[in-house]
C-alpha cells in the first residue's frame, strides 16, 4: 500500500452500509409524498453522522456516507444523467438455496450527459464531519449497458456502444474532476458486468444472445479507462470488481480468470478491490497480473452472512495470495457493501460493526 498515507489503506470497505429503519422510512415516505426533500435531506444528514461515527469507532481510516443518499449503489447516477431510466434486467440474483430473483437495471433512451453533479454533495458533507479519508464511490460505466447488452438503449439512439461510452465517459471525467476541486482524494468504481463475464454460464448466455464475451471485456475495460483517464495524480481511482449483492444475493460465479490479464494489465486506476469471499471466486492466482504499480484490496470477509471469519483463517488466506503478488500491495475489506440496494444485507448493524472492526483487526495483526 501507498507509504505516504493516500489510499488503499490496509483495512478498507466497500462503501454502502445498512441504512438504518428511520432513513428507510424517510424515504418511503419521500416517495408517497408524505414529506418534502428537505426533511428527507435532514433524515440522511441525522444517519449519515451517525455512521461516520462507526467507522470511526471500527479504527478505519477510509470513510463513507454509506451511500444513504442513494436508493441503490447506481440510482443517483441514473437519476441525475440525461438519457438514463431503467428497465428489467435479462440476468436474475441467485441465493444459496437456488431461488432466483429478477431486478431492473439502466437502459439508455437517449443521449447522455450529465444534468449536474452527483457525488460532490455527498463528498463535502462526509469531508465537512471526518478526520478520516472520504471516499466516493460510483457504478463503473458498463453498469449502464451490461444487464441488456445487446437491447442496452432504444434503436437509433447511438450507432454503436462505443460512442456511447464516449458520452458516457464525459459524464465520469466531469464528477471526477469536481470532485477533485472539492479536495476529494478516494474514487471507487464498482464493476459487476466483468465478474458476470467470468461465469461460463453468463458467458455462454451473452454469446446465445448474439454478443461476444470477450469484446464486452475489451469495451468494459476501455470504459473504465476513458471514466479515469483525465483523474488528478492525487486522487487514487480504484475498482471494485463484485459478483452482485442484493439482500445477500449473488449474480455470478467463477474465477477471475477470463477478465484478469485485460483487466489488471491494462486498466488504468490505481488498485483492485476484489471479492474473494467463497469458492465463487476462485483462486488467487489471477493476481499474478496486476502490474507491480497497483495494489489489491482483498474481500475476505462476507458482508452477506453474520458470521465471523476466524482470524487464522484471514491471516491463511492473505498468504495464500501473498504466493501471487508481493503482500506490501496488499489489504483487507469485507467482500462487497452491506446495502447495496435499500434492504441490505440479512445481516445486523451489530454484524456490520464486528465485520468492519474485524478486517481492522486483521489488517494490524497482518501486516502490523
Amino acid at each position: 500500500m501507498p507509504p505516504d498515507g493516500r489510499p488503499p489503506f490496509r483495512a478498507d470497505h466497500i462503501g454502502s452500509l445498512l441504512r438504518p429503519a428511520a432513513l428507510r422510512q424517510a424515504f418511503r415516505r419521500r416517495s408517497a409524498g408524505e414529506i418534502g426533500e428537505a426533511e428527507l435531506r435532514a433524515a440522511q444528514d441525522a444517519a449519515i453522522r451517525e455512521v461516520m461515527k462507526l467507522q470511526a469507532d471500527c479504527g478505519l481510516e477510509v470513510a463513507t456516507d454509506g451511500e444513504f443518499r442513494r436508493i441503490s449503489y447506481w440510482e443517483k447516477f441514473v437519476r441525475l444523467t440525461a438519457g438514463l431510466v431503467v428497465k428489467d434486467a435479462m440476468f436474475r440474483f441467485h441465493d444459496e438455496q437456488g431461488r432466483a430473483s429478477d431486478f431492473t437495471a439502466p437502459y439508455v433512451a437517449g443521449k447522455v450527459s450529465r444534468r449536474e453533479p452527483i457525488t460532490l454533495d455527498e463528498f463535502r458533507f462526509v469531508s465537512g464531519i471526518t478526520e478520516a479519508t472520504p471516499k466516493i464511490t460510483m457504478p463503473a460505466p458498463s453498469t449502464m449497458h451490461f444487464y441488456r447488452y445487446t437491447q442496452y438503449g432504444e434503436p437509433g439512439v447511438y450507432g454503436d456502444p462505443a460512442e456511447f461510452f464516449a458520452d458516457l465517459g464525459k459524464v465520469y471525467q466531469a464528477e471526477i474532476a469536481d470532485l477533485a476541486r472539492a479536495g476529494c482524494r478516494y474514487v471507487q468504481l464498482d464493476e459487476v458486468a466483468l465478474a458476470i463475464l467470468c461465469d461460463p454460464a453468463a458467458r455462454a448466455k451473452v454469446q446465445s444472445g448474439g454478443e461476444d464475451p470477450d469484446r464486452l471485456v475489451d469495451l468494459y475495460v476501455s470504459a473504465i479507462n476513458q471514466a479515469a483517464k483525465n483523474a488528478p495524480p492525487q486522487v487514487t481511482v480504484g475498482v471494485h470488481v463484485c459478483r452482485g449483492n442484493y439482500k445477500g444475493m449473488y449474480l455470478s460465479e467463477g474465477g477471475y480468470d477470463s477478465v484478469a490479464e485485460k483487466l489488471f494489465g491494462t486498466a488504468q486506476v490505481n488498485h483492485f478491490l476484489l471479492e474473494f469471499d467463497t469458492p465463487r471466486a476462485g483462486g488467487f492466482a489471477p493476481l499474478r497480473f496486476v502490474p507491480k504499480d497497483k495494489g489489491v484490496v482483498l474481500g475476505l470477509v462476507s458482508s452477506k452472512t453474520s458470521r465471523l471469519e476466524p482470524m487464522d483463517q484471514l491471516k491463511q488466506r492473505a498468504e495464500e495470495a501473498a504466493k501471487y503478488i508481493d503482500p506490501s500491495r496488499l489489504a483487507i475489506s469485507p467482500q462487497c457493501g452491506f446495502a447495496s440496494t435499500m434492504g441490505g444485507n440479512p445481516v445486523t448493524e451489530a454484524d456490520e460493526r464486528a465485520k468492519l472492526r474485524l478486517c481492522v483487526d486483521a489488517a494490524r495483526d497482518i501486516w502490523g
